[in-house]
């Protein structure tokens, strides 16, 4: 009787532990099934985003299917862009979802000094440097420390997150977050949103800016007519935001395009294109000439590559 006593324990115990091992796999594939719903969720409101802006896409006065907007709150900005890239998106979503691959694209920025991207936990962190727009010493430029993370990445969805808490000039909260999703013609279709906060000392750090050497600049919004019968664009804060949208979308764009050239004259071609792509709304982005610009990004690419001091 004790033997049979003692089979039967082992039998419910086994029973049990089939039943906890059912359980898992059910729990473990319904977190899947559920991602894979939410990013089936995402995938369509971005795809309706796109339906909904098809008009203005088509006359977008940027020369290309892209449409630009910003906000401004009490504590912080926004720029947001949407648009359409000749690249498919199972392409686009493969280079667009590694850590490293996101210095690429970063550096392209004049003031963009460094990036290295590293291991931290269960996801990355990019070691950013934001500088001057001229050849300077990663000391005098601010760290800001990205935390990386691919929030959603399906066969019709990519989201990928960067995050800091701290920045230059008293500004905080930094989010850059962009969404894809196939589309119609073998493209696909982007959200582009790049955000910061600021308290006290970060806007009056900003009003000192926009007072003297950042006074003339614009954005991109046209918000009235001047006198002379020319659009008005909109400054201050917003054109800030908007400048800065439009230069990492470009930096963006320009990574996609190298990727059709051999690797080792990806970077070449990189830097030529996003310069051009800048040069196309001289108002708003230009800062410097071609050749200055080529000669301070091989530089400081050689740094970020450990092939130059610091």
């Amino acid at each position: 009787m004790k033997i049979c006593a003692l089979s039967y324990r082992r039998r419910l115990r086994a029973a049990w532990i089939r039943v906890q091992l059912v359980a898992a796999v059910v729990l473990c594939a319904g977190a899947v099934l559920g991602h894979a719903g939410d990013a089936t969720a995402n995938s369509e409101s971005l795809r309706a985003k796109h339906a909904e802006l098809r008009i203005p896409l088509g006359n977008s006065p940027f020369g290309k299917p892209l449409v630009l907007d910003s906000s401004e709150s009490a504590d912080g900005v926004t720029g947001d862009i949407h648009a359409l890239v000749e690249h498919p998106f199972a392409a686009a979503a493969a280079a667009l979802n590694r850590p490293g691959d996101w210095c690429e694209i970063l550096i392209l920025h004049v003031n963009v000094k460094y990036c290295r991207a590293s291991a931290a936990g269960e996801g990355s962190v990019l070691d950013v440097r934001i500088g001057r727009k001229y050849d300077q010493p990663l000391d005098r430029a601010y760290r800001v420390d990205f935390a990386y993370r691919v929030a959603a990445h399906a066969s019709n969805y990519l989201q990928v997150r960067l995050d800091a808490d701290q920045g230059p000039l008293g500004t905080r909260d930094y989010r850059i977050v962009l969404e894809a999703a196939p589309v119609d013609g073998g493209r696909t279709f982007i959200r582009l949103s790049y955000a910061y906060a600021f308290g006290t000392a970060g806007r009056l750090a900003m009003q000192a800016y926009l007072g003297t050497i950042g006074k003339n600049k614009v954005g991109f919004s046209v918000v009235g007519t001047q006198a002379d019968g020319r659009p008005q664009h909109i400054g201050g804060m917003r054109g800030v935001v908007e400048r800065n949208t439009m230069r990492y979308f470009l930096a963006i764009e320009s990574f996609l395009g190298a990727l059709s050239a051999p690797p080792q004259a990806r970077l070449e071609k990189r830097l030529r294109d996003w310069f051009a792509a800048i040069e196309r709304y001289p108002r708003q982005l230009h800062e410097m000439e071609q050749r200055e610009y080529l000669d301070m990004k091989r530089k400081e690419y050689l740094r970020q590559q450990g092939a130059l001091p610091r």
